[in-house]
């Protein structure tokens, strides 16, 4: 907790009894003070709430860094593993494609000469 959340958390809760304080005595001007003194230690308060989590994520932002950068690495390594293997499958594919294109040839082959001469009975 910084000074700022403190200043305006005591801020709003003395604003708080002001304005209670008003409503009790029915006067305006404590009412008015005391909502006015709510809000700006709210403000006050949130300002050192957000001041807070910046210096929070300042503070943290090495460790995250080196965290960011160790699970790069990772997927990096990941990512090679999978381009290797994709590799070494196609190069596989590649050695049997000749086998392949000759099946899909007389595969077609027959089909067409079905096609032309007809079933024969």
């Amino acid at each position: 907790m910084n000074k700022d959340e403190f200043q305006g958390g005591a801020r709003y809760v003395g604003g708080k009894v002001e304005k209670a304080v008003g409503d009790t005595v029915n006067s305006r001007n404590w009412q008015v003070d005391g909502v006015v003194d709510q809000v700006a230690g709210g403000a006050q308060n949130l300002y050192g709430r957000a001041k807070s989590a910046i210096e929070d994520a300042v503070d943290g932002a090495p460790e995250l860094a080196d965290k960011i950068g160790s699970e790069a690495r990772e997927a990096g390594d990941r990512a090679a593993d999978a381009a290797r293997r994709a590799a070494s499958t196609a190069q596989a594919s590649a050695k049997d494609a000749p086998v392949l294109w000759a099946l899909g040839a007389a595969a077609i082959g027959y089909g067409l000469a079905w096609l032309v001469h007809g079933q024969r009975d």
